[in-house]
C-alpha cells in the first residue's frame, strides 16, 4: 500500500503582510491561518503522516498539533529550501512513497487538488498544480511578453520521496530555489502539471488576508446543537457543575464526575457535527472513565469540531435544580468554560432555573442541564 506523507512549511516570517506576528499564526475566523491549512490538507483520508516545519517550537504550534493524529513538528532553516529539506530528512526513518510539500499560507487548497496530485504521482515523479496566465504581460519598458508558456505555480507539490530527497541533497549551496519543483527540475526530474485552483492563493499581502476573511465567511454555515443530561443526587459533600466544585450536602451519581452541565455541553457540540452523543465515545461500561473529569469529554468534542474546520461561536447552558443555588457560582462557571473552550466570556451564557417543586428536580432527586452550542463550519 502506498504510504503518503505531507510537509507543511511554516517557518517564514511573513514580512510582506506587514504584521509583527508570522502570518501563519494570525487569526482567521476564530482559528489560526495554519489550522485552516492543516484542516484543508487533511480533508482526504489519504495522508499517513504530517510534518509541520517551523522556525522554532513554541506553545502555539504545540497546542495546535495536539489536536491532530500523526503530526510532528520539525525545526526548519533560514530559507524555504532548507526547511523543505529538514522536513524530508525527518521522514527518513520511515520513508513514505510519496510526499506532498505545501505552503502554510495557502489555507484554501481543495480536496480535489490534493487527490488529483496524488493520482498523477502514480505515473509521474513530480506533480505541481498550475494555472495559466490570462492577463496580457509586458515588461517595465512596455515590451510584450508571450504568456502561452507561462504558468502560475501553486502548492502542494507532490513527489516521489526518494527522488526529491536526493535532489535536495544534490542541490548546490549557491542556489536559492523558489520552490520544490525547481529543485526537482535542476536534478533532471520531469514535472507533470495538474490543474490549479484560483481559490488556492497564497496569503502574502494585507489584501490577501482580507480576501481570505471574505472567503471563510462565504464558504461556511452556522450549525446549532442541543444537549440534555440528568444525574441522580446522593449523599456527599460537593457537586461538579461546569467544571466548578460546589460544596453542599449531596453529590451527583455517575460513572465519571457526573458534571451534568459539561455533559450537556459536550452533547451539544457533538450535535453540531452529527457525531452521536457522549455515551457513544465514553460509554459508562468502560472502566477507564471511572471518576474521570468531564472536562476531558468536552475537550474531545471541541477537538473533533476543530478537525472538521469548525469554530465555536457561542455556548448557552441552563442548570435545572432546587439546590445548590447557582447564582453565586455563575461567574466562576463562565470563567471555567471560557478557559476550557478558549472562547471569550461574552459568548458564554450560564443560567439556572427550578421546576417550581415539580418533578424529580423539584423533589431534589436529581439535577438536569440543557445546553445549546452554536458553531461555524465550512461547507
Amino acid at each position: 500500500m502506498t504510504r503518503i506523507a505531507q510537509i507543511i512549511v511554516a517557518a517564514g516570517k511573513g514580512a510582506r503582510l506587514g504584521s509583527t506576528i508570522p502570518k501563519q499564526y494570525l487569526k482567521l475566523a476564530g482559528k489560526l491561518l495554519i489550522e485552516h491549512t492543516i484542516s484543508a490538507m487533511n480533508s482526504t483520508d489519504l495522508i499517513d503522516e504530517t510534518i509541520i516545519v517551523v522556525a522554532k517550537k513554541d506553545k502555539i504550534i504545540s497546542d495546535i498539533i495536539s489536536r491532530y493524529k500523526n503530526i510532528r513538528i520539525v525545526i526548519g532553516g533560514d530559507t524555504r529550501a532548507k526547511s523543505s529539506l529538514a522536513g524530508l530528512l525527518s521522514l527518513s526513518n520511515k520513508p513514505p512513497d510519496i510526499v506532498l510539500i505545501h505552503d502554510a499560507a495557502r489555507p484554501f487548497v481543495s480536496k480535489s487538488t490534493v487527490v488529483d496530485i496524488i493520482s498523477n504521482l502514480k505515473e509521474n515523479t513530480a506533480v505541481a498544480p498550475a494555472l495559466p496566465v490570462v492577463n496580457a504581460l509586458k515588461t517595465i519598458d512596455g515590451v510584450k511578453v508571450d504568456r502561452k508558456s507561462l504558468f502560475r505555480i501553486q502548492t502542494p507539490q507532490g513527489f516521489n520521496y526518494k527522488e526529491i530527497t536526493q535532489a535536495y541533497n544534490n542541490l548546490s549551496q549557491n542556489i536559492t530555489p523558489d520552490d520544490d519543483i525547481e529543485v526537482a527540475k535542476l536534478s533532471g526530474i520531469n514535472i507533470c502539471y495538474s490543474e490549479g485552483d484560483t481559490n488556492n492563493f497564497k496569503v502574502t499581502y494585507p489584501k490577501d488576508f482580507e480576501r481570505a476573511k471574505k472567503m471563510i465567511s462565504l464558504n461556511s454555515y452556522i450549525a446549532t446543537g442541543n444537549g440534555f443530561d440528568v444525574h441522580r443526587l446522593a449523599t456527599g459533600d460537593k457537586v461538579w457543575l461546569c467544571g466548578v466544585p460546589i460544596k453542599c450536602e449531596f453529590s451527583l451519581l455517575g460513572h465519571s464526575d457526573a458534571d451534568v452541565a459539561l455533559h450537556a455541553l459536550t452533547d451539544a457540540i457533538l450535535g453540531t457535527i452529527a457525531l452521536g452523543d457522549i455515551g457513544d465515545h465514553f460509554p459508562p461500561s468502560d472502566p477507564q472513565w471511572m471518576n474521570a473529569k468531564s472536562e476531558k469529554f468536552l475537550l474531545f468534542a471541541l477537538s473533533e469540531l476543530k478537525k472538521r474546520g469548525g469554530v465555536l461561536q457561542h455556548l448557552d447552558v441552563t442548570i435545572i435544580c432546587e439546590n445548590p443555588k447557582i447564582k453565586p457560582y455563575r461567574q466562576s462557571m463562565r470563567d471555567k468554560l471560557s478557559q476550557i473552550c478558549n472562547l471569550p466570556i461574552k459568548k458564554i451564557s450560564v443560567k439556572a432555573t427550578t421546576t417550581e417543586k415539580l418533578g424529580f428536580t423539584g423533589r431534589s432527586e436529581g439535577i438536569a442541564a440543557q445546553a445549546t452550542a452554536t458553531v461555524k463550519l465550512p461547507e
